[in-house]
């Protein structure tokens, strides 16, 4: 589940996650919460200045293959046209 704040001026894009008891234990929301902060790595290169996204994981999100996660991920921000990379996968 994305939530996405676009704001005013030249400030840098954010990402933020949010991962509650709900998706696992401790070990399956860090591994969750990795996942999402390396997949927000590499599309913070393509998005635009002055946009903040919050990822709220949801129960079942460690069980997601990378190449969904990033897919689905990567469809949403397009969608919102914030999302500009050339290379998708």
């Amino acid at each position: 589940m994305l939530h996405i704040v676009e704001r005013p001026g030249l400030v840098p894009s954010r990402f933020g996650f949010i991962v509650t008891k709900a998706v696992g234990n401790a070990v399956t929301r860090n591994l969750v919460r990795r996942r999402l902060r390396s997949l927000s790595r590499e599309l913070l290169r393509a998005m635009p200045v002055g946009a903040d996204v919050v990822m709220r994981a949801l129960p079942g999100s460690d069980q997601v293959p990378w190449v969904t996660l990033h897919a689905e991920i990567s469809s949403a921000l397009e969608k919102r046209g914030l999302d500009r990379s050339v290379a998708k996968g």
